[in-house]
């Protein structure tokens, strides 16, 4: 008899906080698109006149996750923004095999290595054969500001890949 009611006991408590799990899995911070071949997706986007914008993030990074999901996410979200830049993740600490700018075979930690990028998150954006058309934006410090300076990073490289 205590046996069950104790069984009893623990599925009540799981049924309660089962809905609970659930809603903290939802929230968990979801990744943009991973970068599978650069090469391809710069010239593919390119001839649409858009950039090409790598997160450059780093596995438990707070900091990445912040602009990921406060900004990023809802930005690759918006039909905007869509029609200006496309956009991509490139996991620094991860072997995941990839394509570079000029279709050679590499992994995302190689790219990240030959790229220099030593701070998380930094965001940059490319043309077509793999050239930076704006200043990378590295670290995060805050949300104040930091839409904005996305957004010029972002209008700045799409007027250099239409050459405006």
């Amino acid at each position: 008899m205590r046996r069950n009611v104790i069984l009893g006991a623990v599925i009540l408590a799981w049924l309660a906080l089962a809905p609970l799990a659930a809603g903290a899995q939802a929230r968990a911070p979801q990744p943009l698109p991973g970068a599978r071949d650069l090469a391809q997706e710069a010239e593919a986007n390119a001839r649409e006149g858009r950039p090409l914008l790598v997160l450059f993030s780093q596995h438990g990074c707070p900091w990445c996750q912040r602009v990921r999901r406060e900004f990023l996410l809802p930005m690759s979200r918006n039909a905007r923004y869509r029609s200006q830049v496309a956009f991509v993740q490139v996991d620094v600490d991860r072997d995941r095999p990839l394509r570079d700018f000029g279709g050679n075979a590499t992994t995302h930690a190689a790219f990240a290595r030959d790229y220099g990028v030593r701070l998380y998150p930094t965001v940059m954006l490319f043309g077509p054969n793999g050239e930076r058309l704006a200043e990378p934006l590295i670290g995060f410090s805050g949300s104040d500001f930091y839409g904005a300076y996305l957004d010029e990073r972002i209008e700045l490289a799409g007027k250099k890949l239409r050459k405006e």
